[in-house]
């Protein structure tokens, strides 16, 4: 399967909520699943749930929802399963960390500008917190810290999702994680 190693790779997209994050990483998933590849899905919002149930969104606490999940990885990652990960993940010391935790560490920036995910804001979260409802809301009353170098930035805004997974196929097959699809 790899040419780099038996090792899994964690695929770890990064962006605003509404972004695009969680459809792109479900069609990933998808992709691998149709290549034969052995992966693994690890939303957001699910992890908070479960894994992370009880952690609030100050920096601290984001961080070490994004360590708990790279653990994971790693974990998965070390017996060949790859990670498909979307994640808010806003600050860039937290992503650092992964990149030398797990070898095989690929960062993607999901990137739409604020307007756009507030215009796909399903939940009306954006409402809320613009309103004050929500504290510490990514992007309005909380920093994101955009990546400083993904190995690919997506512009959903600008590329349908499947120009985006092609690229990450793309991506993935030239550094040897994947066969030729």
């Amino acid at each position: 399967m790899s040419s780099c190693s038996s090792l899994g790779f964690t695929c770890w997209l990064t962006g605003l909520s509404g972004s695009g994050k969680s459809t792109l990483a479900v069609e990933i998933a998808r992709a691998l699943d149709r290549l034969s590849i052995p992966c693994e899905r690890l939303d957001g919002d699910i992890i908070r749930t479960n894994l992370s149930k009880g952690l609030g969104f100050s920096r601290e606490d984001r961080n070490i929802n994004v360590a708990r999940v790279g653990f994971v990885c790693g974990l998965l990652n070390k017996y060949g399963v790859s990670t498909v990960v979307s994640l808010i993940s806003p600050y860039q010391e937290a992503r650092e960390k992964l990149r030398l935790y797990l070898p095989n560490f690929i960062e993607v920036y999901v990137g739409a500008p604020l307007e756009v995910c507030i215009e796909r804001d399903v939940k009306g979260l954006y409402k809320k917190a613009l309103a004050g409802e929500i504290p510490e809301f990514t992007g309005i009353s909380s920093p994101y810290e955009i990546p400083e170098n993904p190995h690919l930035t997506l512009r959903t805004h600008e590329e349908t999702i499947e120009q985006c997974v092609d690229r990450v196929l793309e991506y993935l097959y030239s550094k040897g994680f994947i066969p030729k699809y």
